[in-house]
């Protein structure tokens, strides 16, 4: 059985999609599992025992041929490709004339959502429930874990042995999230005083920041360094798995609904998420999520996400996220 799995998009989306494979290997057990990403995801499949090999949009051969297909992706080039691909079984998306359609019944429900605000807003069902349903698996909470690899490992203790870090008591934060939803992070006066207070409270800090906020991690940092207060940080340009290494090193996380949370999943760490404009509801929480969600939310899900709002990015308390950190400890 030789299949081939389509999901370009989101690197988050990507990390939550990898549950399917366990689920596949289940229903498929001598399956030989291909799967098409963009470029920059390739390194989240490495080691993954799962994955017979992964193609890039540009190197896939299309008239390869294969027993299964599953698009789990809506963006065009997916799509378009889904369409050309040589496979006996197609399941999931592919575009009619410009607009994503279903090969299968199972996967209309997830376009829905994507096209009413109605049914997204009524939406009970996690990501992991409505691609499996659209891929004809059963669900079963299935996790599939970002595997590290020896030069991860080695990445993570060189960090340790350069800053002189107490592994015991380790808290990540990461409050970054595509520039798409700029209502997704926590205000920063906020994300101050509650780094001042988790250090009160015995946690050594990692504030974690992507390529597109380093002036952010920055300025925090230097606020932080005027009060006195010592925590540490990751290098913006790391790579995934760098930053997958470093989280893994964190006893908890916290952060928005981004990556960073799927990351933080697919390692098994106990999370906090905060959700300012977007589903909780779709998040699968596989007995390791705490979300907060926002007093506000319902203002703002789904038709007002990608605006930004200030009294929205400071609707969740200080005092909420303490609290369930402690009750976390």
């Amino acid at each position: 059985m030789k299949i081939l799995i389509i999901k370009l998009g989101a690197l988050g989306d990507v990390v939550r999609t990898l549950s399917i494979l366990p689920a596949l290997k289940e229903k498929y057990p001598d399956s030989e599992i291909h799967w098409v990403t963009k470029k920059n995801a390739e390194e989240l499949f490495e080691g993954n025992p799962y994955i017979s090999k992964v193609h890039s949009l540009s190197s896939i051969n299309e008239k390869e041929k294969f027993d299964l297909l599953i698009n789990l992706d809506i963006e065009s080039e997916a799509s378009e490709l889904a369409q050309r691909v040589n496979a006996e079984r197609k399941l999931g998306f592919y575009s009619q004339e410009g607009f994503p359609s279903a090969f299968n019944l199972g996967a209309e429900y997830y376009i829905n959502t994507i096209f009413d605000d109605e049914l997204k807003k009524a939406n009970k069902k996690t990501y992991q429930e409505m691609i499996f349903e659209a891929s004809e698996l059963k669900y079963r909470k299935h996790h599939c874990p970002l595997f590290l690899i020896n030069k991860d490992k080695e990445y993570a203790e060189n960090f340790i042995d350069k800053n002189k870090i107490n592994t015991s008591n380790i808290l990540g934060i990461h409050m970054g999230a595509s520039s798409r939803w700029p209502s997704k992070i926590w205000h920063e006066d906020n994300l101050i005083r509650f780094i001042a207070m988790a250090k009160n409270m015995g946690f050594d800090i990692i504030l974690f920041a992507g390529k597109d906020e380093k002036d952010k991690q920055k300025n925090i940092i230097d606020k932080l360094n005027k009060e006195g207060i010592k925590i540490y940080q990751n290098n913006p340009d790391n790579s995934i798995k760098e930053f997958a290494s470093l989280v893994n090193l964190c006893k908890k996380m916290i952060c928005s609904d981004s990556f960073s949370l799927h990351i933080s999943l697919a390692l098994k760490k106990p999370t906090i998420g905060l959700f300012f404009c977007t589903s909780p509801e779709e998040i699968e929480d596989y007995g390791l999520l705490k979300k907060i969600i926002s007093p506000k939310l319902g203002e703002f899900f789904p038709s007002r996400m990608d605006e930004y709002n200030e009294d929205l990015v400071k609707s969740i308390s200080i005092e909420k996220v303490l609290e369930n950190l402690d009750k976390n400890k």
